[in-house]
């Protein structure tokens, strides 16, 4: 079926997902929106979260996508149960993929959970890890420095080591922990300085190569894998700066995105 896959994030974040479904779905098309002008998501109201999350949602469907990604963790606690039920096509979030990632990982049990105050405050991966596995010790942190520190493309650097150090530091007393959930898909962009902060003993999960594995699952099942032999035409759209996109997006692919535009998502009844 050669209708693209709709992808939507806060941000930039959500290209860390792309990125991976370009790489184990070369085939198929892709469309992505990222809600810059209204980033961060964390700290907002959860009728907030849905309500821009459902505007981004009502944007990818008038480009006629056969299944969506919601790469954002908070939109992904607020809204996915919603969406799947409300929406004609598979809806896939990042939480679940994540959390099976990070129980595969551990080796005695102990998780860290790293997130947006959104995702943390909605106890979603804590839930998640535990219908997975019920003995498992789980320590949420919220993160609120990290998304904003991203999309102002500091990556790396003193400042960044700074912020990281003192926003992990509670993490230090949660002994012998052994894998560490990056629960927003910004983090990945801060996976260097981050490990260096937690340690090699900790194992780092991001959900961006699990939700694409199941990305592509879920196009088995359905038969909606894109059989056509034509080069793939990607998307990419930004409420916000085209310019400040564009920077991070290369620091991110290493190569420019092509086809960015910039554009206002109107609010609809949810």
């Amino acid at each position: 079926m050669n209708k693209p896959i709709g992808v939507i994030d806060s941000g930039v974040g959500g290209l860390t997902v792309v990125h991976e479904l370009m790489r184990q779905l070369p085939k198929e098309k892709l469309v992505y929106l990222g809600d810059t002008l209204r980033c961060p998501y964390g700290p907002r109201s959860a009728e907030e979260i849905k309500q821009f999350t459902w505007e981004m949602v009502d944007f990818l469907l008038t480009k006629d996508i056969k299944l969506l990604v919601v790469a954002c963790n908070t939109a992904t606690a607020y809204t996915l149960n919603e969406l799947q039920e409300q929406l004609s096509i598979p809806v896939i979030g990042v939480i679940q993929p994540g959390a099976r990632a990070a129980i595969t990982a551990t080796q005695n049990n102990r998780v860290g959970i790293i997130g947006t105050e959104g995702t943390i405050r909605s106890n979603a991966y804590s839930e998640a890890l535990h219908t997975i596995k019920s003995d498992i010790v789980v320590n949420p942190l919220a993160c609120p420095a990290f998304v904003p520190m991203v999309e102002q493309g500091t990556l790396s650097g003193e400042i960044a080591t700074k912020t990281v150090a003192e926003t992990l530091l509670p993490l230090k007393y949660f002994s012998d922990m052994d894998t560490l959930i990056l629960g927003c898909t910004h983090y990945p962009l801060l996976k260097d300085v981050i490990q260096d902060i937690v340690g090699p003993q900790v194992t780092l999960i991001s959900s961006s190569e699990e939700t694409a594995r199941e990305t592509s699952t879920i196009l088995e099942v359905n038969q909606l894998f894109n059989d056509e032999l034509e080069p793939c035409y990607h998307q990419f759209y930004t409420t916000g700066d085209v310019e400040k996109f564009t920077s991070l997006t290369k620091r991110i692919f290493n190569s420019s995105i092509e086809n960015l535009k910039s554009v206002s998502i109107e609010k609809v009844v949810i």
